[in-house]
């Protein structure tokens, strides 16, 4: 469906004749990290930016929906280079736009329904089953799918509550607090949702980084095995 098998990928980078940068999985993560996390906080974008006037208007699902097209959208053009080989744009939106979809579809349901912490980790626990089980398909990745399942789950919770934690802090840097510091309520309600912006994309990137790396195992080796060159 998404040309993302081991053998597909394997052919596009020999078909290409050029020498093909094969990344770490260090390059991997932080590739994932610095892409994910301006994803993110564009992602968050229509909350900072107009988050009363989307409740007041289209709702609190109307807001999450609007947020996962942004986080679609800006997907492909910052974290595409996960994708080994030539034509990574169009297959990254391929297969993440149905991961990313699937997540935020379950993540709304887990948290809409349960709210609070336990409505938080449900949503991530649904929302990462069912993003890493479309990677781990679209990759034809099927032997690491509770691994990719584990991991995304780990590093995107990491993320999500932690930014949750300094979301808070922020918006209690208010006069009489104990840090001294004091920032007018709607610059705080804006730096406090970046915050946890910034936070969950460095998790939740770290972790899908990680995913693409994983995935791509076998292409690995395929490649390597029949290239001559292939730059490592």
């Amino acid at each position: 469906m998404f040309g993302l098998d081991p053998q597909n990928l394997a052919a596009r980078v020999k078909a290409s004749g050029q020498a093909v940068r094969l990344p770490s999985v260090t390059e991997s993560v932080l590739r994932g990290m610095v892409g994910f996390t301006l994803v993110s906080l564009g992602g968050f974008g229509p909350w900072v930016l107009a988050g009363r006037w989307f409740y007041r208007n289209v709702g609190e699902l109307g807001l999450y929906v609007v947020c996962a097209v942004v986080f679609v959208g800006l997907s492909g053009l910052l974290m595409h280079r996960l994708i080994i080989g030539p034509g990574s744009l169009s297959r990254f939106y391929k297969v993440f736009s149905v991961a990313f979809v699937a997540y935020a579809v379950a993540w709304t349901v887990g948290w809409m329904s349960f709210r609070g912490v336990t409505g938080s980790v449900v949503g991530a626990l649904a929302g990462m089953a069912v993003m890493g089980g479309v990677l781990a398909v679209g990759f034809a990745a099927r032997d690491a799918v509770w691994k990719i399942i584990i991991v995304l789950f780990v590093a995107n919770a990491a993320g999500y509550f932690i930014g949750e934690w300094a979301y808070k802090g922020v918006l209690s840097l208010k006069e009489g607090n104990a840090s001294g510091i004091v920032l007018e309520q709607s610059t705080r309600a804006a730096l406090s949702k970046l915050a946890w912006g910034l936070i969950y994309g460095l998790g939740s990137g770290a972790g899908i980084g990680w995913a693409f790396y994983v995935c791509q195992t076998k292409a690995r080796q395929l490649i390597r095995a029949g290239t001559p060159n292939p730059s490592v």
